[in-house]
């Protein structure tokens, strides 16, 4: 059982072996490293190589947006998919407006695409006060098949809920990017309440 974020020393931050806790350092699996080397291949060896040119070109001057943009680029994808939340409606379209403006081709599909009932999924109205059997139900798997069939090169989560997006990227051929998660309660920024847990939220979240 790994424990790295309760890890003082960092070891492999200086590759300094010395520093490596001897028990439950991943970085002490030389089995598992060197696997995870070999698996550096194809597509997986773009990825890499370009996250890590985005990573040392953009740090602290490109933000996210133009990250995706550069990293779209460098690793020759024209066509993007961009799954997003019904509620990022207006962002969804401006977003689209920026890649666009790229030169990127974008394949945009809502949450609620299909129209599902929610009673389909065949949850019981007394199990939470808020559902109702007729609201139109999120449907990210139809968000991934419709990806899919439009054969996307790199698709973006934008504003997906939880397990919503866990699905999709479940069922979706092309690589997966996020962009934004959904936050109701901090505008999309669920690390704010990192920085808050021993302050305001301290109570909230202990």
């Amino acid at each position: 059982m790994s424990i790295c974020a309760k890890c003082v020393t960092r070891g492999c931050l200086t590759k300094d072996k010395e520093k490596m806790p001897k028990v439950f350092c991943p970085s002490r699996n030389d089995e598992m490293q060197n696997k995870a080397k070999e698996l550096h291949v194809g597509d997986d060896l773009t990825i890499a190589i370009q996250s890590a040119l985005v990573e040392a070109e953009g740090n602290t001057n490109w933000t996210r947006v133009q990250e995706i943009i550069a990293f779209a680029k460098k690793c020759g994808y024209e066509r993007i998919g961009l799954a997003f939340c019904t509620g990022l409606h207006e962002e969804a379209k401006t977003f689209v407006k920026i890649l666009e403006h790229h030169g990127l081709k974008v394949v945009s599909v809502i949450c609620k695409n299909g129209a599902i009932l929610k009673g389909f999924l065949g949850i019981p109205q007394e199990e939470k006060e808020s559902y109702v059997k007729n609201d139109i139900m999120c449907n990210p798997i139809g968000q991934a098949l419709h990806l899919n069939e439009e054969k996307t090169d790199l698709n973006i989560l934008f504003g997906l809920c939880v397990g919503h997006d866990t699905l999709f990227i479940k069922h979706s051929e092309a690589p997966v990017t996020v962009f934004a998660v959904k936050d109701r309660v901090l505008c999309h920024n669920p690390v704010a309440a990192i920085y808050q847990a021993d302050a305001y939220y301290k109570k909230k979240l202990f």
